[in-house]
């Protein structure tokens, strides 16, 4: 296998900081929102001591609403503890260059309890490590990959704050789907994505316009599950970053006007591998595909507990925008194959064969996403849940199938209230998440919104 571009051992980090081309090591772990958090190292006192001892950061940081706020409730951490120190750990497989930053390496961190040394169990990345730990036990291996969509603007993240947000310019002004024409226009930032994330660690396949004005996607290989929410953390801090670099801005938000056409997805593509091979590949058939047991009821249990596991997928208020019927997010839970109206299209075969969820938005934190696919997926094999049969048509127009929930709030209630997300990932993570997501739903009906002032200010 060809080594990826832009990957580093120690060693070769220390050789890039001796000749001076690496003088920042960025120490990072994502929040429940999927912000990166943490520190810029020296890179010298990183390869002489950060590297093998990590560094501490705030537990607040497992605690904070967007604006940084150290939110009351937790028991995880609170005022009354003292809001002390967790640990982070480099997980030096991770470290990178990050070459749309000047001089720097990035190295993502596990996040562990400073008296234990075990892993926080509410920290994201070691909630999607249970799960691939329970995987393990009985041979699998899971192998995924995120299709991120976004929305590129002309202004820069400082002129867009300043205009509220409110009438940006897309960086295309009609629908691009496939359009090279207009990939061709935005190809002064796209084209500097795919260079420094290739370059990155993040081995990049394509890109191509999106349904919307302005919206993109930029697809990176598959890789197994850890490997794979890694990438797309680096993805999106990379796009981000760059934007800001290049006097753009970009938006991951699910829906970020009323008006536009689609919302923004990461689709997720996942399969169960076993002793180097593809464990969907069987020869049953079920509807149209070919394939095993461990397919067929991977998919059962997938699809079982989308409801009670939708706050995973679907984080914010603003997720819930986008389930629009005939706007390719999907709406009904279903699946087909080579069907882009099914929440679940399974597409492949063989040793290709696996199961696309486009239930996810753009803003969803991978690690919480995998987390709940595979956790779902591998309750469906130990207790063999059949899936409904295959839906052939258009689901859209199919309103007697169970649908996603309308609101995060019916989300975070089935959530809360699901002796199975508690069996998965215990109670302590439950609590703690359900907490996190209802301060947001309180955050928001605080919030008087433009779409109240226009309605009511003159005619009320």
């Amino acid at each position: 296998m060809t080594p990826i571009r832009g990957m580093l051992t120690l060693a070769e980090l220390a050789e890039r900081v001796e000749r001076g081309e690496v003088d920042t090591v960025v120490m990072g772990f994502t929040d429940h929102f999927g912000r990166m958090m943490g520190k810029r190292i020296d890179a010298e006192f990183f390869v002489e001591d950060m590297a093998e001892r990590g560094t501490h950061a705030c537990t607040y940081l497992l605690t904070v609403n967007m604006e940084m706020d150290p939110v009351r409730g937790y028991r995880y951490a609170n005022w009354e503890r003292g809001y002390g120190d967790f640990h982070m750990v480099p997980d030096l497989s991770t470290l990178r260059m990050a070459t749309w930053l000047d001089k720097s390496a990035l190295v993502l961190c596990d996040v562990e309890e400073e008296a234990t040394h075990e892993y926080t169990a509410v920290a994201p990345r070691s909630i999607l490590r249970k799960q691939l730990d329970q995987a393990a036990q009985s041979g699998y291996t899971a192998m995924a990959a995120s299709e991120l969509e976004y929305y590129v603007y002309e202004e820069s993240y400082r002129a867009a704050a300043e205009k509220e947000y409110n009438h940006l310019t897309p960086m295309g002004w009609y629908i691009e789907d496939y359009h090279i024409l207009q990939g061709t226009r935005e190809e002064k930032y796209t084209a500097h994505a795919r260079h420094h994330l290739r370059h990155s660690g993040v081995p990049v396949e394509n890109s191509k316009g999106e349904w919307g004005h302005g919206q993109h996607e930029l697809n990176i290989r598959y890789a197994d599950a850890l490997t794979m929410a890694d990438r797309h953390i680096v993805f999106k801090q990379c796009l981000k970053e760059l934007a800001e670099r290049l006097g753009f801005s970009v938006s991951f938000m699910a829906k970020p006007t009323p008006d536009a056409a689609a919302g923004s997805s990461s689709h997720i593509h996942l399969s169960l591998w076993k002793d180097g091979q593809n464990a969907f590949a069987g020869t049953e058939q079920l509807g149209p595909v070919q394939g095993s047991e461990v397919f067929r009821w991977f998919l059962g249990g997938w699809m079982a507990h989308v409801q009670e596991m939708m706050v995973f997928y679907a984080p914010t208020i603003n997720s819930y925008k986008r389930y629009v019927d005939f706007s390719w997010a999907p709406t009904r839970i279903a699946w087909s194959f080579d069907n882009r109206t099914a929440g679940f299209r399974v597409v492949g075969k063989g040793s290709s064969l696996r199961i696309e969820c486009r239930i996810p938005g753009a803003d969803c934190n991978p690690y919480l996403a995998y987390a709940a696919a595979i956790a779902s997926g591998l309750d469906g094999i130990a207790n063999r849940i059949e899936p409904p049969a295959v839906f052939d048509g258009d689901i859209y127009s199919a309103q007697h199938l169970p649908r996603v929930p309308y609101t995060l709030e019916q989300a975070v209630n089935q959530f809360a209230n699901s002796s199975f997300t508690k069996q998965v990932f215990g109670a302590e993570v439950v609590e703690h998440y359900t907490h996190f997501y209802r301060t947001e739903i309180d955050s928001y009906n605080r919030w008087v919104t433009d779409w109240e002032r226009q309605r009511y200010f003159e005619r009320i």
